[in-house]
Formats: C-alpha cells, sequence, structure tokens
C-alpha cells in the first residue's frame, strides 16, 4: 500500500526496538527490531486500519503530510 500519511520511527530503549507511529491514524503504532521491520510493520498495519474503517464507516483522515517539525 503506497499511503501519504506521516510516519514517525524513533528507537525505544525501554523496549529495544524500533518503534513506528502513523499519528493521524489513531492508535496505528507498530515496532520492528529495525528501521525496515518498524517501517513495513507500520504499513501493514495502516492497511488494516483502513480496510476496517471502511468497512466500519468511520471518517478516514486525509493524509496532512509532515505534522511535526524536529
Amino acid at each position: 500500500m503506497k499511503n501519504k500519511y506521516e510516519i514517525i520511527i524513533y528507537w525505544s530503549e525501554t523496549d529495544k526496538v524500533f518503534v513506528a507511529e502513523m499519528p493521524e491514524l489513531k492508535g496505528c503504532i507498530a515496532h520492528g527490531e529495525t528501521q525496515n521491520e518498524a517501517l513495513n510493520e507500520i504499513n501493514n498495519l495502516a492497511e488494516e486500519w483502513l480496510n476496517m474503517a471502511n468497512q466500519k464507516g468511520w471518517q478516514i483522515p486525509e493524509p496532512k503530510g509532515r505534522l511535526i517539525y524536529a
């Protein structure tokens, strides 16, 4: 799936994994042992999230692009 939602990836020292979040899709958080694994997991989860939202008739937010500035 090619989505246009912002993805934030960071290292969790507590869990010793990379965490990927898609802030615009509530609760869409995944992790992996590498950044690529976390990215793949978040993209898979986002696809499931969007499919479920469509099935349940939830409003799907429009991608806003970059949300947070470092």
